[in-house]
């Protein structure tokens, strides 16, 4: 079976729109030359619809929102997306791009979707899988690979995540355990590893027709081959008139809309003006892996490095010093052609008695403080590499002012580049986008040897 012919086939027949809604910056790591929209304002989904794009990102960010927000955004969003349907006369589907270690706020956001949407959605599709950050689901147990090891991913660092942990790496589990049991492991259909190996695309068909009242399916996946299997059974199964929505990671994104593999985007793509000036390094994740990239990254000669003391959020006055110190650093040495890292303190701030929403908001107010030395920027920097998803959302939206990039590809595995708007604070910029949780321990300092 020629399975790439045949998906392609399904994808040029397919005759809806492609709505990924992502919450953070990150979910465009596998794509390239594909629209990033940061609002979803009416006007905003009007265009999008009338473009002659299949597949469109919409930014979101909710990971960084309360679930009240959360909840309220999606909302508008699907009134948004319900209109410009009706207007362009297209169907669509909603692909819900959220957290491959399985952080976010899973079941709010798709329980929201298929209400505010207004149409019957029969089946709910879980995909985790991104490889280029070296996650798989293999007899529906999500894995997280760590060196040469795949540790299930309820017994990770990710898994104890303040604002969004769990328990269960099992996906049938863990929906069990978000869904506080409306939806039982044991009703969830599975896509087994065995049958996309075989080919058996009636046997998964027919599972996916079998699902009706936004019933679960746990995709397995270990390699792009895996899944290209099920996304061509599942555009069959669209073909039969059937509504799905998709809960994911990356991975799925790609493979749905038959993006090819794009060579790693090099200096000469990335630094095209500013090349006397500096660059802006800003890492904001607290996780073990963006502090071990971040040493790295120390033995790199002629960046200067500044520790922004975060921890200071909770003094506001001795917190707005403290800004007016980094900045006046950082337009410095930037004009003066050094590039420039600045990073947050490296262990998360935990207060006593503290709430899962106390501790969300105070990563946003020192998110916001990250974000205002690109917005008070004087000099268009040689380039910038936001770490962290809520840092990268916040410098990329409110800093940067985007209301539309370009997904230039990726500077490395997972971290995709965005080509700032000719709207935006530095039109034309190449602006990377380096989620907490993925490469390794030089990777960081591997893309900055290469702009710098």
């Amino acid at each position: 079976m020629d399975i790439d012919r045949l998906l392609r086939e399904e994808y040029e027949k397919f005759d809806r729109k492609i709505v990924v809604l992502d919450d953070d910056p990150t979910g465009s790591q596998t794509v390239h030359d594909i629209h990033v929209y940061t609002d979803w304002s009416q006007e905003t989904l009007d265009e999008a619809f009338a473009s002659d794009e299949k597949l469109f990102y919409i930014l979101t960010n909710s990971r960084s929102f309360t679930a009240a927000q959360t909840e309220q955004v999606h909302r508008d969003i699907a009134d948004a997306i319900r209109c410009a349907s009706i207007m362009s006369g297209k169907d669509y589907l909603v692909i819900s791009r959220s957290d491959s270690t399985l952080r976010g706020h899973f079941p709010l956001e798709t329980e929201v979707l298929r209400e505010a949407l207004g149409k019957d959605i029969d089946g709910e599709i879980l995909c985790p899988f991104f490889p280029e950050g070296g996650r798989y689901t293999i007899g529906d147990i999500h894995y997280v690979k760590q060196g040469d090891a795949l540790v299930p991913a309820a017994e990770t660092e990710f898994a104890k995540d303040a604002t969004f942990g769990y328990t269960k790496s099992d996906l049938k589990e863990y929906v069990e355990e978000k869904t506080v049991g409306a939806y039982k492991a044991a009703d969830i259909v599975s896509i087994g590893l065995d049958e996309l190996r075989a080919q058996d695309v009636d046997s998964i068909v027919e599972k996916l027709l079998s699902v009706h009242g936004f019933g679960k399916i746990v995709v397995n996946s270990e390699t792009y081959d895996d899944l290209k299997v099920f996304c061509y059974a599942l555009y069959l199964a669209m073909g039969e008139g059937r509504q799905f929505m998709i809960r994911s990671a990356a991975g799925i994104v790609k493979t749905l809309g038959c993006i090819d593999t794009k060579p790693y985007l090099k200096r000469d793509d990335l630094v095209t003006d500013a090349k006397d000036k500096g660059g802006l390094i800003l890492i904001g994740s607290h996780m073990k892996k963006t502090t071990a990239q971040l040493e790295e990254l120390k033995k790199v000669p002629g960046i200067d490095f500044i520790e922004f003391d975060s921890d200071l959020v909770l003094d506001p006055a001795a917190f707005q010093t403290e800004q007016a110190r980094v900045q006046d650093k950082i337009d410095a040495e930037i004009q003066e052609g050094k590039t420039v890292c600045v990073y947050t303190k490296r262990k998360e701030l935990l207060l006593e008695g503290d709430t899962k929403e106390a501790a969300l908001l105070r990563s946003v107010a020192i998110s916001d403080a990250v974000q205002g030395f690109v917005a008070r920027l004087k000099t268009k920097p040689a380039f910038i590499i936001a770490k962290g998803g809520i840092t990268s959302s916040d410098v990329g939206v409110k800093a940067l002012r985007v209301r539309k990039a370009l997904v230039m590809g990726q500077a490395a595995a997972g971290i995709p580049v965005w080509k700032t708007g000719p709207e935006s604070k530095f039109p034309g910029l190449a602006y990377v986008i380096f989620p907490g949780n993925v490469g390794t321990e030089t990777t960081l300092k591997e893309i900055v040897e290469e702009l710098i």
